[in-house]
């Protein structure tokens, strides 16, 4: 068992643990040598939507909300300022359970009815024929990528799994609809939909009273129907209560504790929206602000409960989004575009954005608390970094997983690595207007530029993220040897994935990569 010798003499000085109680967490530790694992994924939050300072100095987004939970992770942990999500929801939710970049495993959009499109109509360009179903644990599904899941390799590890809340990994009527079928062993409000109709429990949720009501009634929370218990608070509830099992049986657990909060609609959660208002926030953003603080309540109950039951130092907490922060007005409030500044534009959208998000990670044993990694990783790293962290070495698994483990990370906070390449691929439409960084396109980064390319125009943007950080200085044509560089790596990685590219009805041909499309 590996202590953190700093940490530990810390925490003995300030008198807030003492010599039985480190007694106590190596005896338990000896009991059950795997570490619990307690992943915390929230939906559409963006990289300023909390009182935790990820971008350097103060900014106006900061002072706004009130995440004091975070605060607390952050300190007793490792922040994480460049971390990287899919655009949209279901891509990253696909790259999270099978290790693979979203160009790779297909489900470039987000996903709900079997063989349906959500693509919105386009006069130039036509999509590409995508992965609509999602993923899948078996290889009969069409149009699904097939994979092992991580679950079912943590199962195998001898891990107690446990589903909370959003899903959204295959579409109505595929087997992974259904959290059970990819190695949960438990699944609490998990479906096909990526948002619920409602938080209210006294509108059900969105089901009719005692049952569930498909496609966006939030399932397995008939207890709370009809009271005043928001949606997040009963998700919450109904994780501790699951814990009680695996604790009981000695078992080593990973709770997957995925919120549909903050994603839309911006309902009201009386517990803090009075402070949002006598703050001066319009209506809008003081629920958004709301939701966002009812969420921090989350994470601080269960870490409560970790600490009570004496689990917190055998377990890894990971804080994650799973998109940029939503910047459309309406449904936020505000000028739209502005609500991630100093980054720009929001979720849908390569620019950062859409694509960065607060990402902290606690684990008392091995990671130095108030650290900070400026490393930029990507989604599809926590698959193997997990099955690291679990113990599982030399597993199988029936995809070449693309994602690299930030373990060492976790322990050398300092650790770089610039040449490695980051890849985005949206060939979509996702709103009906084009906007910034939004409908049809792909990026790359490495090191600190990033270049991003538009299948509509077939144009490139290069910008340097070190100095730029909100993407407002194009530099492609001042340097065409970077672009020609960043084009040549993202077309070729495109090119080996056999990654979709869109059709153009204009010019009666597919999309090209974007190697293959000559500089002016």
């Amino acid at each position: 068992m590996l202590f953190n010798l700093n940490w530990l003499s810390q925490k003995i000085k300030k008198g807030k643990i003492s010599i039985l109680i480190i007694l106590n967490g190596i005896l338990n530790s000896q009991a059950q040598e795997k570490p619990n694992i307690v992943l915390f994924l929230v939906d559409d939050m963006g990289w300023q939507d909390t009182s935790v300072p990820f971008a350097s100095g103060q900014t106006i987004l900061k002072q706004k909300y009130h995440t004091p939970n975070m605060q607390r992770l952050a300190e007793q942990g490792m922040k994480f300022t460049n971390a990287y999500a899919t655009p949209v929801c279901s891509p990253t939710r696909v790259s999270l359970m099978t290790g693979l970049n979203a160009a790779h495993h297909k489900v470039t959009n987000w996903t709900l009815k079997k063989n349906q499109l959500v693509d919105e109509k386009d006069s130039i360009l036509t999509p590409p024929h995508w992965n609509v179903n999602g993923m899948s644990p078996v290889d009969s599904i069409p149009r699904t990528v097939y994979a092992t899941p991580l679950p079912t390799l943590l199962k195998k590890q001898g891990y107690f799994t446990i589903h909370i809340g959003k899903a959204h990994f295959g579409a109505i009527d595929t087997p992974a609809e259904n959290p059970l079928n990819i190695g949960f062993d438990v699944n609490v409000g998990g479906h096909a939909a990526g948002s619920p109709s409602t938080y209210l429990g006294e509108k059900n949720y969105g089901n009719a009273k005692g049952q569930y009501s498909p496609p966006w009634g939030v399932p397995n929370l008939e207890e709370f129907h009809g009271t005043k218990v928001f949606l997040t608070e009963a998700l919450t509830q109904k994780a501790i209560d699951a814990l009680s099992q695996p604790i009981q049986e000695k078992k080593p657990f990973f709770l997957y504790m995925s919120h549909y909060a903050v994603h839309v609609p911006l309902d009201k959660d009386d517990r803090f929206l009075q402070k949002y208002l006598e703050k001066g926030l319009d209506a809008e953003e003081a629920k958004y602000a709301a939701l966002v603080e009812g969420m921090d309540k989350s994470l601080g109950d269960i870490m409560d409960f970790l600490e009570k039951k004496n689990l917190e130092e055998n377990t890894v907490i990971i804080f994650m989004s799973d998109n940029g922060g939503l910047a459309l007005s309406p449904p936020r409030g505000g000028e739209a575009f502005t609500q991630n500044l100093p980054l720009k534009s929001g979720k849908g959208s390569l620019y950062e954005g859409g694509i960065r998000v607060p990402m902290i990670v606690k684990w008392p044993n091995l990671i130095e608390p108030k650290s900070e990694s400026s490393q930029y990783i990507m989604i599809e790293d926590f698959f193997p970094t997990i099955l690291e962290i679990s113990g599982l070495k030399n597993y199988k698994s029936v995809q070449e997983i693309d994602g690299i483990s930030f373990f060492p990370l976790l322990k050398n906070s300092a650790l770089k690595n610039d040449y490695r390449k980051l890849i985005w691929h949206f060939p979509h439409k996702w709103i009906p207007t084009d906007a910034p960084g939004i409908n049809y396109k792909s990026a790359i980064r490495q090191g600190d530029w990033k270049l991003i390319y538009d299948m509509k125009s077939e144009k490139k943007e290069l910008y340097n993220l070190k100095k730029d950080i909100g993407e407002e200085n194009d530099l492609s044509q001042e340097y065409p040897e970077t672009v020609n560089h960043l084009s040549q790596l993202l077309g070729e990685q495109l090119e080996k994935w056999n990654s979709q590219m869109p059709f153009n009805k204009i010019k009666n041909k597919v999309v090209p990569y974007p190697h293959q499309v000559l500089n002016d």
